[in-house]
């Protein structure tokens, strides 16, 4: 009797240990999920951050084709995600590249320009006659803006990467809190 109630005590407490371990998993699961999807988050930015220091001057993006497209842009209701400087043949060939961002983002600062950020944008006509999907970048899919929209052209994807100013919202929000356009 004796044996048999060791041997029940040490089942209960293996069973205990199991179930112990099992819900540490549990547990862990998300958090290493999260930390998988950080180190993703990291690498695309780094990238676009690596791919865009040549830009830190808004003049040298003038240089290299980016021109100002419509001003500041303030958020609907907060936040504000600057003034982009677009290149219009990056945005016409229908192709996406995390080096070659179709517009750069500065924010005004008394006069002058901070880079902030990056749009990669397509036309969603030329994309869609050429994949199946819509466009995904380093595993962040893009967004669709359908048309007519408030900036008067066709539809488009869009994603934005926060490469140069953190974004209490992520680095793929489309609004930045801790940008303003009131600086200009």
């Amino acid at each position: 009797m004796a044996i048999r109630f060791k041997t029940l005590i040490h089942r209960s407490t293996m069973n205990i240990l199991q179930l112990a371990l099992l819900s540490s998993l549990f547990t862990a699961a998300p958090l290493l999920a999260a930390d998988a999807a950080a180190k993703n988050h990291s690498k695309l930015v780094q990238i676009v951050h690596d791919a865009t220091r040549q830009y830190i001057d808004v003049n040298a993006a003038v240089a290299a084709g980016y021109g100002p497209f419509l001003g500041c842009i303030s958020g609907p209701d907060h936040g504000a995600m600057g003034v982009h400087y677009v290149n219009g043949t990056l945005v016409g060939d229908g192709q996406i590249d995390a080096t070659q961002p179709e517009a750069l983002i500065y924010e005004p600062e008394n006069g002058k320009f901070r880079l902030v950020g990056v749009e990669f944008i397509v036309d969603s006509a030329t994309w869609l006659a050429n994949n199946p999907s819509p466009p995904v970048l380093d595993g962040q899919s893009f967004l669709f803006v359908g048309s007519p929209n408030r900036y008067n052209i066709p539809s488009f994807f869009e994603l934005h990467v926060w490469a140069w100013q953190d974004n209490p919202s992520g680095a793929y929000v489309d609004w930045n809190n801790l940008v303003t356009c009131e600086g200009q």
